[in-house]
């Protein structure tokens, strides 16, 4: 099942970064200093994820929702479960025209196969993020019908941490490049629409990262365009201990930004937390265990607006600009 230890020593760790003030994300509505923290409205549900489950075949040093083969807090949503969703988007008259799927690794939800044909024969666009390891390749069969029947509208994001081995392992574990390589490789040549998810080292420019992947991509055969960020999409590191700046109402003017350039402002993800009786709607990919951003059981429940008071809420998404949707 390529099981493997949690590296010691990541690259991708914020280990330079001080401590969290202990003052900060504590208020919903205001920061530290007192001003009013930013709030993100739902412009329109564009994008509705769902966490399949937190089980994983690795153990990643950075992983923010402490995946592994073991951890499994957020248990299997079931493809039952998942049309309930999507019904209530088609009821509803909803925006939403592309369905995400994460984990943990979705290909080691028993019912992933049937999860993509129920979203993909409804219409959506599907990503899935994986890592292309052996949970996927069990479903080599499956993704090339998939992929003869409904063409780009299936989309496989592979996660690789880096363009170099050494530091993609040093976060994934020993043997983990060799085998995700390979899985990336072999959806390129079945003719799958890929994409892939990577971060950069401390130091080196987007554009020094963007290089290294076109030229990876180059000596594999893969046809990715790395100077798509739609295609190579490149996540800041994150670490909810390490402090960052609280965002205001005001930074929005400052930063030169928008709250609908923000991912809560047009997504939303489904968990099924252990123990709770039914799946829960969450304001964010990221968010999945903290209560101040759980929003109910049904998207209705979950259209109101969101406070930024969490770290990632400013390091990924704000001062980040990142977006887990296409």
């Amino acid at each position: 099942m390529d099981h493997n230890s949690a590296p010691a020593m990541s690259p991708f760790r914020l280990d330079h970064a001080a401590p969290l003030d202990p003052a900060k994300f504590r208020d919903e509505r205001r920061t530290a200093s007192g001003a009013a923290r930013a709030s993100v409205a739902l412009d329109a549900l564009r994008t509705l994820w769902f966490n399949t489950g937190t089980l994983c075949n690795l153990t990643c040093a950075t992983c923010y929702i402490e995946s592994s083969p073991t951890n499994d807090a957020l248990i299997y949503l079931s493809a039952a479960e998942i049309s309930g969703f999507l019904e209530e988007v088609e009821r509803g008259g909803l925006a939403t025209r592309e369905v995400g799927l994460t984990g943990g690794e979705p290909f080691m939800n028993p019912e992933i196969a049937t999860i993509l044909e129920c979203c993909l024969a409804r219409g959506f666009e599907v990503l899935v993020l994986t890592n292309a390891m052996r949970p996927m390749r069990r479903h080599e069969a499956s993704l090339r019908a998939l992929g003869a029947r409904y063409g780009e509208r299936l989309t496989l994001r592979v996660s690789l941490d880096h363009h170099e081995a050494a530091a993609h392992e040093a976060e994934r574990g020993a043997g983990s490049w060799a085998r995700a390589v390979d899985g990336l490789v072999w959806l390129s040549r079945a003719g799958l629409r890929i994409a892939v998810a990577g971060r950069r080292l401390g130091g080196q420019s987007e554009a020094q990262a963007r290089a290294g992947y076109a030229a990876l991509f180059g000596r594999l055969g893969v046809a990715l365009d790395a100077d798509d960020p739609t295609r190579l999409v490149l996540f800041p590191s994150m670490d909810a201990a390490a402090d960052v700046s609280e965002i205001t109402e005001a930074c929005w003017s400052i930063l030169g930004k928008r709250p609908s350039d923000v991912m809560c402002a047009s997504s939303r993800m489904v968990v099924r937390r252990r123990g709770e009786p039914k799946p829960r709607v969450v304001a964010c990919t990221l968010l999945p265990y903290a209560t101040g951003f759980d929003l109910g059981h049904t998207l209705a429940e979950a259209s109101r607006a969101i406070h930024l008071n969490h770290p990632h809420c400013a390091r990924f998404c704000v001062l980040g600009g990142a977006s887990c949707s296409k």
